[in-house]
């Protein structure tokens, strides 16, 4: 219910307000040299706090290792990673109990589990937990540099703006959140990962980017666009035996399966659903619909922190296709 991946499993848990949060990689190599110092980068790019725009809450988020790692080196056995939360609010939560949040999981996660959900900062449901998701993606990115696969994303546009400066300042004179867009590449990818149909690797990474809370679309390639392309013009002419195309409309993936090309997606990042904007929403103890602000500690946009993130779930993907063809050894 709750874990991504065949051989390269992933589990993650807790909660915003909770004692800490954390994930359990199942399926990891044995060998691979782990410290704390391995996690700061990738952990400091997800964090709020450091960017203008992010909410204000930061956490010094070091990975505590609790099973799994013996002597610096993992050892093949289920690897276990806690972060603590030590900068919490709960307080902001209490007062709008009785109203859930518009574009929260506030109304369905009440409905679904009978008001015994941890409602303080959207709990389970929080963009918190992806810090776990950051930390699978250091473990899976340092497998797969060995084999000189790199992954990276970058903003493409903030509030319709490609000018991330602007788009921000849209935000700030409306007193609202925004959105934005967020690229990602994998280079060095070999032919051949992924299955056709249900386990094609669109199917693996779609599936893993929407863990990632305030996704709302996902394009390969071309993407839309190619709904207005012809197809003489969409398909990319194969060039050599190494696979290499003359263009890349399809982003890397033929029939489900990587071709050797560059794989690229693109994916679309909804605004921040607390907003400082007055707002009505139903209270569901006097059954009538009430005007109300949220107050608190949240993003201005959540695009901003999106591409470690992003980064992150690719590399699980890729690590466990990889693990399946054996192009990845269970020891390094």
């Amino acid at each position: 219910m709750n874990a991504f991946g065949k051989l390269f499993s992933v589990q993650i848990f807790g909660e915003s307000h909770g004692e800490s949060v954390g994930l359990v990689i199942d399926g990891c190599p044995a060998g691979l040299p782990l410290s704390v110092e391995d996690f700061i980068i990738d952990t400091e790019r997800r964090k709020g706090g450091v960017q203008k725009g992010t909410t204000p809450r930061k956490e010094d988020d070091l990975p505590i290792f609790k099973s799994g790692l013996f002597n610096g080196k993992t050892t093949g056995a289920p690897l276990t990673i806690l972060f603590e939360n030590n900068n919490t609010r709960s307080q902001d939560y209490d007062k709008h109990r009785s109203i859930p949040r518009p574009g929260h999981a506030d109304f369905t996660a009440h409905l679904k589990y009978g008001g015994f959900e941890d409602f303080r900062g959207g709990g389970h449901f929080s963009g918190r937990l992806t810090v776990c998701l950051v930390a699978a993606g250091v473990v899976a990115k340092k497998l797969l540099v060995q084999h000189k696969i790199q992954i990276q994303s970058q903003i493409s546009e903030i509030g319709g703006e490609l000018d991330i400066e602007k788009g921000l300042q849209k935000a700030i004179d409306a007193k609202d959140s925004v959105g934005g867009i967020v690229a990602c590449t994998a280079s060095g990818l070999p032919i051949g990962l992924g299955e056709h149909f249900f386990d094609s690797v669109e199917s693996l990474i779609s599936h893993a980017v929407f863990a990632i809370p305030a996704v709302k679309g996902i394009e390969f390639g071309a993407g839309f666009a190619a709904a207005q392309m012809y197809g003489s013009e969409h398909n990319d002419a194969i060039e050599n035996m190494s696979g290499q195309t003359k263009t890349n409309h399809a982003g890397g993936i033929v029939g489900g399966i990587t071709n050797g090309n560059d794989l690229y997606f693109r994916v679309a990042i909804k605004p921040t659903s607390s907003t400082p904007k007055e707002q009505i929403s139903l209270n569901w103890e006097t059954k009538q619909q009430e005007q109300f602000s949220i107050k608190g500690r949240h993003d201005l946009c959540i695009a901003l922190r999106v591409p470690v993130i992003l980064e992150a779930v690719t590399a699980m993907v890729i690590t466990d296709l990889m693990l399946q063809e054996q192009k990845l050894k269970r020891i390094i």
